[in-house]
């Protein structure tokens, strides 16, 4: 069978197999593959064309604005806080189209650099004018902000970095768009993420790799990576990510920001895609990414508002609790150093020690907290609870897709048949038993009645920990964030290292990070002597991943229970402030 005939018989697409096969020819099963592959690499390239166009009409407009307002001063706008701009934009000392253009002139800066911008979002000079007609002023009145590639912004794509969402055109905003409209703010960008997003590297083969804007050697972290790369470099100064296992807080523990994962449906996740849509084990919630902890107050009082609760009736309608956030009360704060799962690397354990001597010295009490039962959390809850299906809906996902090359070890992993994945541990538990423990997980619940009884584990687990909470009497927790940046290309090779942060998606208990300090050349040489708790090679892939990161930032992860979101801000803001010796009032 010849070329043409062949491409009569396939879709347009080239995707579907059976109309090369029906015609009994390996030859044209070979011709399938070719044309299908070609047919994804037309996709991806119709994409790239459109990203193209994107930061070229960025450049466009900013070259327009410049020209007819010489005399603006970005690097004035660019060094200001949220808090700041949103005071000198209320009192129109600064316009908001200076601000606009500001943030998308440097966003096309850093993602000339970094690789993280991937769309330009065309109708926020439309939207600007809209604000600037409000009757009232939102708390975010004029503000740029970007937002994660999936975030729902109608009239754009949201890829998560895969084929099989390209050509789909939102049709509305996601509600999160909405109220931050609502807000004043103007939506300006998307950005970058990891292909299907269960990962916390920033790759996919439609826009490439997102580099680390404070080592190019270095991951920004993900799945939110693109946004981590964009604000640590300057190109926004709020930004919204998405978080499963820590696809917030990795990339600001990587990139040096402060970012809050809030307990579940606090906001509206309404309108956002996803790879694995109807997953439930897991609590995968949004969240704001920024430099400092009072930008992120500031966006969490802007959602936290009518308009929130009436656009989405399944949020709980609970303003922001300013008199949480606003107590002065000492604190008792429960602590650990090493979650027991993975080794944490030098500078991960002296960030959480300086700090507990930080918060002591400052009044409050600090009281060691032994995590229970965390290897069964992370691997019974977590992986098998997130991948309860066997990951049979993310893989459906990839059909007709070419699977990044960061992505590889962690889907030719999900691929393994069930009975071979089983096999495998069984041979494997007595010499790597967590990895063994890993494989056993990933084969899924098996059943509606076993995922039943896994939502029970689940509850049943998160009553026991919250009892060794209150026999503590604690208000919050201290302890390690995932660290330092880790070398390109690790992030899908150490999935299961995500156990600093996943344990908090199990338990939905709200979680933020706080950068506290940066890895030294002692923290680099005592990483020499590095063996981990297992001596596998996840722990060997562990220490070549933290390699070579002196300079680099080094984070906290801040903890409270579930509906006290202020509780953990105000927690956040005590460790910046003992840190860096500042609290500004919002």
């Amino acid at each position: 069978m010849n070329l043409e005939k062949l491409r009569e018989i396939l879709p347009e697409d080239g995707l579907h197999a059976s109309a090369a096969l029906a015609c009994g020819s390996v030859a044209a099963v070979v011709v399938w593959k070719w044309v299908s592959h070609k047919g994804i690499q037309r996709k991806m390239e119709e994409a790239r064309q459109w990203r193209d166009r994107s930061l070229q009409q960025m450049e466009n407009v900013v070259l327009k604005f410049k020209q007819k307002n010489p005399g603006v001063q970005m690097e004035n706008i660019l060094s200001l806080s949220l808090v700041e701009l949103t005071e000198k934009l209320k009192e129109e000392s600064l316009s908001p189209e200076s601000v606009l253009y500001a943030y998308i002139s440097q966003a096309l800066e850093v993602t000339q650099e970094v690789n993280c911008v991937t769309d330009f979002i065309y109708g926020c000079e439309e939207q600007l004018r809209e604000v600037k007609t409000q009757k009232e002023k939102g708390l975010l009145y004029g503000i740029p902000i970007s937002i994660k590639d999936h975030i729902g912004y109608k009239g754009h794509i949201s890829t998560c970095g895969l084929v099989h969402y390209l050509g789909k055109a939102e049709e509305d905003d996601s509600v999160i768009v909405k109220v931050l409209k609502k807000q004043g703010a103007v939506p300006f960008v998307k950005t970058n993420v990891p292909q299907s997003m269960i990962n916390y590297d920033c790759s996919n083969l439609i826009f490439g790799q997102t580099l680390n804007p404070l080592n190019h050697k270095k991951s920004p972290g993900g799945s939110s990576g693109g946004e981590g790369a964009l604000i640590a470099g300057g190109g926004s100064v709020l930004g919204f990510g998405t978080d499963v296992a820590g696809s917030i807080r990795l990339p600001c523990s990587f990139c040096g920001l402060c970012g809050l994962k809030p307990t579940g449906n606090r906001l509206s996740t309404r309108g956002l895609a996803s790879p694995i849509g109807g997953m439930k084990s897991v609590t995968a919630t949004i969240g704001p990414i920024a430099r400092n902890v009072d930008s992120l107050v500031l966006s969490m009082k802007a959602l936290l508002c009518d308009e929130m609760f009436h656009l989405d009736p399944s949020v709980p309608p609970i303003p922001f609790n300013e008199e949480m956030y606003n107590n002065s009360k000492p604190l008792r704060i429960g602590y650990y150093e090493d979650d027991g799962y993975f080794q944490p690397s030098p500078s991960m354990r002296r960030a959480v020690r300086e700090t507990k001597h930080l918060l002591q010295a400052a009044g409050h009490t600090l009281i060691p907290f032994v995590l229970p039962q965390h290897d069964y959390a992370v691997d019974e809850l977590f992986t098998r609870g997130l991948f309860s299906d066997g990951a049979a809906n993310l893989l459906e996902k990839f059909k007709g897709d070419i699977v990044d090359p960061n992505l590889k070890s962690q889907i030719n992993c999900y691929s393994i048949p069930v009975l071979l994945k089983r096999i495998l541990a069984f041979i494997l538990k007595p010499v790597y038993p967590r990895i063994a423990r890993d494989l056993n997980a990933l084969c899924g619940v098996g059943s509606a009645k076993s995922l039943w009884k896994h939502h029970v584990a689940v509850a049943t687990y998160c009553a026991e920990f919250i009892v060794e909470w209150r026999k503590l009497k604690l208000d919050v927790i201290l302890c390690p964030a995932l660290g330092p940046a880790f070398n390109a290309g690790y992030p899908g090779k150490l999935f299961a290292a995500t156990s600093y942060t996943n344990l908090y998606n199990v338990l939905n208990f709200p979680a933020g990070v706080v950068p506290v300090s940066t890895v030294t050349s002692a923290d680099e040489e005592e990483l020499k002597h590095y063996r981990g708790h297992y001596g596998d090679p996840w722990d060997k892939r562990f220490k070549k991943a933290v390699e070579d990161a002196v300079g680099l930032p080094v984070s906290i992860q801040c903890v409270a229970l579930p509906w006290q979101d202020e509780l953990c801000l105000r927690f956040m803001k005590e460790v910046e402030t003992v840190v860096h010796g500042r609290r500004t009032k919002i």
